[in-house]
């Protein structure tokens, strides 16, 4: 491999990127990246808005006072760099290698922050007097615990009736090509932690004895066993699965006194949390289990099947790219659940995400400067005059 200096073409968005890359922000840290990025806003006309919620740092960043409000969605927060002997380069020292950058959160996502910004310095510099509202809304909790993050942001804006019309979220949504795949909704997520009750006792004596192990696997393979739904034309169909299953003391000749199980659902748009709940209680119930359960919403799932928002990220994709994106709602969650209930419509479209979270995350120098291009696309289609 060999160490690139920088190609001066590309300089506007990546030496912010690099500047990004640079700031050791792992969750709930933001290490001023928002500070840096409210200054440039400023500079450009937006009113900054700084939201601190416990340990978490947000910003709320707006141009404009009219509707419709286009927001730029994402998050300064990245995910610890793990065992750094494995890394080619230190992951808070942008290295470009061969064509690509390298550092912790390069794609996920300081890459899209970086081209977010860029393109809308270039956009508003073009048309000042661009239609209705830019906003930034970028936190520091997407990556932890999502609790004091774009969450709370949203109750705020929402508790003075401050909308958002179009929510564009930055996270690493290509595939092979960076805007090959924009994602234009997510499932559901529901977690269940249960504990099924038993009775403790010596292997030898059973009938002194109850089993939870035993009492509960007739339950938990029905569970993984059932049709939730069919799912839709957007959606596959739900998903059970157990993640983590708890129980003994360690000894081979005790029985155990409680078995926990941890369990998940990805949920589509054609079945509701509290349909999942119901099915699963009526379930334990009709096995006659003694147990106690508390369940996690971890997020809505949402869809943005048609509208302005989907047909401009397509249609700018495909004039900076030449090729036409595709629309899934596969993968995890993001931030866009908390955005859409308020009804916004809410895409995300990112760089390729094939090293988010790993060792050695990268992005392509090219990608960044094309996300930039497709970005300001996307503003001139919806908001230029």
């Amino acid at each position: 491999m060999s160490t690139e200096q920088q190609n001066t073409s590309h300089s506007e968005v990546i030496e912010l990127l690099k500047d990004l890359i640079s700031r050791e922000s792992v969750t709930p840290e933001d290490a001023n990246c928002q500070k840096m990025m409210a200054e440039r806003l400023s500079a450009v006309g937006f009113d900054i808005e700084s939201m601190v919620f416990e340990d978490t740092t947000n910003m709320w960043a707006r141009k404009g006072k009219e509707y419709p409000v286009f927001c730029f969605a994402g998050h300064t927060d990245v995910v610890p760099a793990g065992n750094l002997k494995d890394w080619h380069t230190p992951p808070f020292e942008p290295t470009i290698i061969d064509g690509y950058m390298h550092g912790r959160g390069t794609a996920d996502m300081k890459g899209s922050l970086a081209a977010m910004m860029v393109a809308t310095e270039r956009f508003v510099t073009k048309y000042p007097d661009h239609k209705g509202s830019i906003a930034f809304l970028i936190t520091s909790d997407e990556e932890g615990p999502f609790i004091n993050g774009t969450t709370r942001v949203i109750d705020t804006l929402e508790a003075r009736n401050e909308k958002i019309t179009w929510a564009l979220v930055g996270e690493p949504s290509s595939t092979h090509k960076v805007g090959d795949v924009i994602k234009n909704g997510r499932r559901g997520s529901l977690s269940g932690d249960l504990v099924i009750k038993g009775i403790q006792g010596h292997v030898a004596y059973p009938h002194l004895a109850k089993n939870p192990i035993h009492l509960a696997s007739p339950a938990i393979a029905e569970l993984s066993q059932i049709q939730w739904d069919k799912g839709n034309e957007f959606f596959p169909p739900t998903s059970f699965q157990v993640s983590n299953i708890k129980s003994g003391t360690g000894a081979t000749n005790v029985v155990p006194g409680d078995i926990e199980i941890q369990f998940n659902f990805r949920y589509s748009t054609e079945v509701t949390a509290d349909e999942l709940i119901q099915r699963v209680l009526g379930i334990l119930d009709a096995h006659g289990l003694d147990y106690d359960i508390e369940w996690t919403y971890n997020g809505l799932p949402f869809l943005t099947d048609s509208g302005d928002l989907v047909k401009a990220a397509a249609d700018a994709v495909e004039e900076v790219t030449r090729y036409r994106p595709e629309l899934l709602t596969t993968g995890g969650t993001s931030d866009g659940r908390f955005i859409a209930p308020t009804g916004a419509q809410v895409v995300e479209l990112g760089p390729i995400n094939a090293t988010i979270h790993k060792v050695n995350e990268c992005v392509k120098i090219e990608d960044v400067e094309l996300l930039t291009d497709i970005y300001e696309k996307m503003l001139e289609k919806l908001l230029a005059k």
